[in-house]
């Protein structure tokens, strides 16, 4: 194994100024990709079930809309196995490009995808197609972008700056459930036939800045460093299965307790919420845009913290606080008040999910060598929510139209929690590793 000596000097002023804009960057292209990816979410929960599935009851068809949601996590890690194996090979710059093109694409279609009640079948399964299309999509977004933030960083900085493309999830949640809340407030009919169309088509215009602002920045420079020192690996996906397996397996289970959660408090929530509590949409859509916004503001103090403490303290206490919130955070949305749903969405998202996403980005970063990190950290994250966050809500679901009860969501999330816990405690510190000098011969 290489030298892992922390690397203390602080960057000279010009290479500071110029990984903020590099972390800035990122994070308005990733908002753009999740906005659209959440647009979908959001919209499952009010709407997709009446328009794309109307001839079920209302619960067998969030099962159907849900299920559709989660089938698409299972092209994520094939996006990550795709887009990894380019970044690596050609670097970050272009495949961000393409991710974002590919994800806008997608979305403005589904906002112009007909009804059922206008072409039949056939909508349900373009719909699950174009969803297939976004999950592919993103499957590129998060390693690409948090690597190239990554790499730009200060060697100090490095949480710092890798949590500022985490932004983006929480902003692009912002946006869309946003959007979705102001268009609702139109006439129930006018928003189910044509408003909440517009949101998915006002992508276009998102996905036109991001792609402005990708194509000026310039490629990773430890990205090219490692290219002048050693060659490409022929097949990235071959190098961590025969390397880095131990690795591959704890930072996939490392996200259990934010993957199995999320989609539940920041989804289906607004769909258990509706149909089941008989609340206002607006109501709990306002409390997860509160949640979201400050959850934003939180990740780069996060961030900072792992640079000054380390990634592993940080990234534990916000697993192990997922599971501690698990039933208390249904027992405040059961109750039907404002403030209460949004101090439930504020403990669960803004905490929860502030501490555990912003550092995942740096630390399972930090586990690959530079020449396989895009495909081992976007493959690791897109396995984790294949397996765990897309059958999330549709599991939710399920569970409580057995039982009636949250009680038995609210366990699995505590499992999710204790598994996050055991992954991340074996996988080593990252703060102090000089990733410039790893070599993928090297280092395992």
């Amino acid at each position: 194994m290489t030298n892992m000596s922390t690397p203390t000097t602080a960057a000279p002023p010009s290479q500071r100024a110029l990984a903020r804009k590099v972390a800035i960057t990122t994070m308005i292209g990733t908002a753009t990709e999740w906005y659209d990816y959440f647009l979908y979410g959001i919209a499952t929960a009010l709407v997709f079930s009446t328009v794309f599935f109307p001839n079920f009851s209302p619960a067998v068809g969030t099962l159907a809309s849900f299920g559709a949601f989660a089938v698409t996590f299972a092209v994520r890690p094939l996006g990550a196995i795709v887009f990894g194996h380019f970044g690596d090979k050609y670097g970050r710059k272009r495949t961000l490009v393409a991710s974002i093109l590919m994800m806008g694409i997608g979305t403005v279609a589904i906002g112009l995808l007909p009804s059922y009640a206008v072409i039949g079948v056939w909508a349900p399964i373009l719909l699950v197609v174009l969803r297939i299309m976004q999950g592919f999509a993103v499957g590129g977004e998060y390693g690409g972008a948090t690597t190239m933030a990554l790499e730009y960083a200060p060697p100090n900085r490095r949480g710092l700056y890798a949590s500022f493309p985490q932004m983006g999830n929480p902003l692009g949640l912002l946006l869309g459930t946003l959007m979705l809340y102001l268009f609702a407030l139109l006439p129930d009919d006018e928003f189910m036939s044509w408003g909440w169309r517009v949101p998915f088509l006002l992508s276009a215009v998102l996905v036109g800045v991001g792609l402005y602002i990708r194509l000026n920045i310039v490629e990773s420079p430890v990205f090219r460093r490692a290219q002048e020192r050693e060659p490409a690996q022929r097949t990235p996906v071959v190098t961590l299965w025969r390397d880095y397996r131990r690795t591959m397996l704890l930072t996939i289970l490392a996200p259990a307790a934010i993957n199995v959660s999320f989609y539940v408090f920041a989804t289906w929530s607004i769909a258990h919420g509706r149909n089941e509590l008989h609340l206002e949409s607006s109501t709990i859509l306002v409390a997860v845009m509160i949640a979201a916004a400050v959850d934003a503001l939180v990740q780069p103090l996060f961030g900072l913290l792992s640079d000054r403490i380390g990634r592993r303290p940080v990234y534990v206490a916000g697993s192990i606080w997922i599971g501690v919130v698990a039933f208390p955070f249904f027992w405040l949305l059961n109750t039907g008040s404002t403030p209460l749903i949004v101090l439930a969405m504020m403990l669960a998202i803004t905490i929860g999910h502030g501490a555990t996403y912003s550092v995942q980005a740096s630390f399972l970063a930090e586990q690959f060598a530079t020449r396989v990190r895009y495909s081992g950290l976007s493959i690791a994250f897109h396995v984790s929510s294949a397996l765990l966050s897309g059958p999330g809500p549709f599991v939710a679901a399920g569970l409580f139209a057995l039982t009636s009860s949250t009680a038995s969501i609210s366990a699995i999330i505590i499992v999710a929690s204790t598994v996050s816990v055991v992954a991340i405690t074996r996988l080593r510190e990252t703060s102090g590793v000089d990733i410039d000098q790893w070599s993928s011969a090297k280092v395992r």
